[in-house]
């Protein structure tokens, strides 16, 4: 079983793991435990230290959105991010409950309204106490500065009309024809304007210390407000809860159009002539509302968790647009050396471009296909399928696709070219001594040989494109993560600057387990031992 694991974590690129197998299997403990201490523990400490040094550095740093969010703020945003996500999936079930069930969840809805309105009081009251404490110890830390500031104002103006009085006997006293005494007395004026800019000076900075203590932190109030922020979240969601599962339920919607329609029809019965096209007119509408309705579903926005769906489901597109182009072509580049002649121009003219500059030709052209996105038959057939259809893909979606394809191809193209060369004569003497065809030699012993190439350039293609995707769907304005960090940097808001720092993680961890799952297909297919590279 030891050695199964072992094979499991080489094959899955997790090799720092291998210490702790050990160990619990007893073999040289000393030797593991070093091994884990170097391996696990330190890299732990590590990131313990940069949260650390994060933690202390950002509220020193403020920005026109406020400080830089520490890491408990960021934790925070991420939960808020989460939590948004759950109630809309709630509101959308609630929109389509019927029955039994939606006479119970409205129960419970409004048992928590009443108590969460409770707790919003108190909350309330919470804000208010910190708001009043916070308020009597600016005031206590103020009180010394302002006296000072009063103190020193009232010095220096006196200090100043002193000057002036001086400066006007002074000009009074200048004789007509004396140079030195006007220059005597331009001095004097200089020197007074010095002094009292000087004075204005130290009383900014008075003034300063004391806008720096009403601007002050005060945890408790920021405690107390950010409960306050939780409770009135709650409830806004609860309320909207209450309206989908009675007024604004879709049940009760076609309740109510269904009784409405039954008094259109028994004035039918007894209509004739204006009243029964009016009546009829109504009817018809009626039923055309309620069908509307009933396969109306809640319209759900772009949570964040939704748009890492449609983000991974672009690149994985474009990925394999990128691959089947390129594993194609990289082959023929291996097999003729004259067609890799042919296509070194175009390589190494192509592979520089970035992504900024094949999004706007990639959205040229696919416009240019699709000139009315909701009247396309392509886009109607992709977007009738049963998940895929609920992403609601757009020609921006094809796009970002299409430039994450453009962008990541070059990758596996060369790689599948190296290793399709670099196969051993000896394999392909032996094709020809058996007289295999074209067709035979390519599946049976070129692209098994190439393999492990193929699929080392299809890891780096995977992560090239996943980083070109966010600047794509950035610059597209395509549902998904790039354009959720676009929305939060335009918001301004502390919120946002925090959810940008939520993003950077998430885009991280999911694209390291879009490369540990690629590093597992390469150790798969791979015929030596070598290890993984990080």
């Amino acid at each position: 079983m030891k050695y199964k694991i072992l094979k499991a974590l080489d094959v899955a690129g997790l090799q720092f793991l291998d210490p702790i197998v050990r160990l619990i299997y007893g073999e040289e403990p000393k030797v593991q435990l070093s091994k884990i201490g170097r391996f696990i523990v330190i890299p732990i400490l590590a990131f313990i230290a940069f949260l650390g040094i994060w933690g202390y550095v950002a509220p020193k740093h403020a920005t026109k959105s406020g400080e830089v969010p520490t890491p408990g703020v960021v934790a925070n945003a991420a939960d808020g991010i989460w939590t948004f996500h759950k109630r809309e999936n709630i509101k959308s079930r609630d929109y389509l409950l019927a029955g039994d069930r939606k006479e119970t969840s409205l129960t419970e809805a409004q048992d928590r309204l009443a108590s969460i309105t409770k707790a919003e009081k108190a909350a309330s009251s919470k804000v208010a106490e910190a708001q009043s404490a916070l308020s009597a110890e600016i005031a206590s830390l103020q009180a010394p500065h302002k006296k000072e500031l009063a103190e020193l104002k009232a010095f220096n103006k006196t200090a100043s009309n002193s000057r002036k009085d001086s400066l006007s006997e002074l000009a009074e006293s200048v004789s007509e024809n004396s140079s030195s005494e006007r220059e005597a007395y331009l001095d004097a004026l200089r020197d007074h304007n010095s002094l009292s800019a000087l004075e204005k000076e130290n009383e900014k900075k008075i003034s300063a210390k004391i806008d720096e203590i009403a601007g002050m932190k005060y945890q408790p109030l920021i405690d107390a407000r950010f409960a306050l922020k939780l409770v009135a979240e709650e409830k806004q969601f609860l309320q909207k809860r209450v309206e989908y599962l009675s007024k604004n339920n879709r049940s009760e919607k076609v309740a109510e159009y269904e009784a409405k329609l039954g008094e259109y029809e028994a004035t039918l019965a007894s209509s004739s002539g204006k009243e029964l096209e009016k009546t009829g007119a109504r009817i018809l509408r009626q039923e055309e509302r309620i069908e509307r309705v009933s396969d109306s579903s809640y319209a759900q926005p772009w949570t964040f968790p939704r748009q890492i769906k449609r983000s991974l489901m672009c690149v994985f597109f474009g990925f394999i647009l990128a691959s089947m182009i390129a594993i194609p072509i990289g082959i023929l580049c291996g097999l003729s050396s004259v067609f890799m002649a042919a296509m070194t121009p175009f390589i190494a003219l192509f592979k520089p471009v970035s992504p900024i500059v094949w999004l706007p030709i990639a959205l040229i052209v696919v416009g240019g296909f699709i000139p009315d996105p909701d009247k396309h038959w392509f886009i109607d057939s992709i977007n009738s399928l049963p998940i895929i259809g609920s992403y609601d893909l757009n020609p921006a979606f094809i796009a970002s696709a299409i430039t994450v394809a453009l962008c990541s191809l070059w990758p596996t193209l060369v790689n599948t070219a190296l290793g399709v060369a670099s196969i051993d004569k000896d394999h392909i003497n032996v094709a020809r001594v058996l007289r295999l065809g074209f067709w035979s030699r390519l599946f049976k012993i070129v692209i098994p040989s190439a393999l492990p190439l193929i699929f080392a350039g299809l890891r780096i293609s995977l992560g090239v494109g996943w980083m070109v995707l966010i600047a794509a769907e950035l610059l597209s304005s395509s549902e998904g993560i790039g354009k959720f960090v676009w929305d939060m940097f335009n918001n301004g808001s502390s919120d946002s600057f925090a959810q940008m720092f939520v993003v950077v993680f998430v885009v991280g961890l999911i694209g390291m387990i879009l490369d540990r799952t690629m590093i597992v297909f390469q150790r798969l297919v791979s015929f030596d031992e070598a290890p993984t590279s990080i």
